[in-house]
């Protein structure tokens, strides 16, 4: 089966090569797509060399990366991978994720869930780190905004590691310019009524320095309540029909 991977980058040098190698063990010829913003670090040079096909990105954030990777993705693929390119996730996990496709069809995406892994940050003092890292309590408030601005419930909204079905996303033209691409996703597969499974995944330390800022969190959760009146404006215009 044909595998479409999309990674969008900014600075990913010490990350990438890691990343799209281990993709290519745990994958049989899949396309890999690093979609760059104007890198400075030589990701894209990284990435080329590793057979990637690289784009140059239109402007920042990536939410418009993934917007233009999927106009070059390969149409006849039947799924879809949207994994960072800093070596968080780990890539074997994606063929139990296929196979989790396979067998349900009425399951539309799969993704990696960070937090009920036990073993989930391989470093031995990762309770003493998810106690004191804001980031962690910073995605727990907005899984819990998520779950009440947009009712969606998923134990990890804004996870990095996504398997979906090419056919549900092929008229898909992401409005989100940063990271609200996660939920924007999300709520998207929701509003077709198409079923999300997660399943527990380790998540290792990134290569690299962090993106994720506090206004990065603010566009997060404008994006849910942005989703929302959406909702209620299609709502008003089906009761006047």
């Amino acid at each position: 089966m044909s595998v479409s991977v999309i990674i969008p980058t900014l600075n990913e040098a010490p990350g990438i090569g890691a990343t799209i190698q281990e993709i290519r063990r745990s994958l049989d010829n899949p396309g890999i797509i690093v979609i760059d913003a104007n890198s400075i670090d030589g990701t894209s040079q990284i990435a080329s060399r590793l057979g990637a096909k690289v784009i140059k990105q239109q402007g920042l954030g990536k939410g418009k990366a993934v917007a233009q990777a999927l106009q070059c993705r390969d149409k006849n693929a039947k799924y879809l991978v949207l994994i960072d390119g800093d070596y968080t996730y780990p890539a074997e996990y994606i063929p139990k994720m296929i196979s989790i496709l396979e067998e349900n069809q009425d399951v539309g995406m799969v993704t990696g869930e960070r937090f009920s892994n036990p073993g989930r940050l391989e470093i031995p003092v990762h309770v003493k780190r998810l106690v004191t890292d804001p980031y962690y309590f910073g995605n727990q408030a907005l899984k819990l905004a998520h779950r009440i601005i947009n009712r969606i419930k998923m134990k990890d909204p804004l996870t990095g590691l996504r398997v979906i079905r090419c056919c549900h996303i092929k008229n898909f033209q992401p409005k989100a310019e940063s990271f609200d691409l996660e939920v924007e996703i999300n709520h998207f597969m929701k509003r077709k009524g198409i079923k999300t499974f997660e399943i527990p995944i380790k998540y290792r330390l990134r290569l690299g320095e962090k993106k994720l800022q506090i206004k990065d969190g603010v566009q997060i959760l404008m994006r849910m309540f942005i989703m929302t009146l959406e909702d209620i404006a299609w709502r008003l215009r089906f009761l006047k029909v």
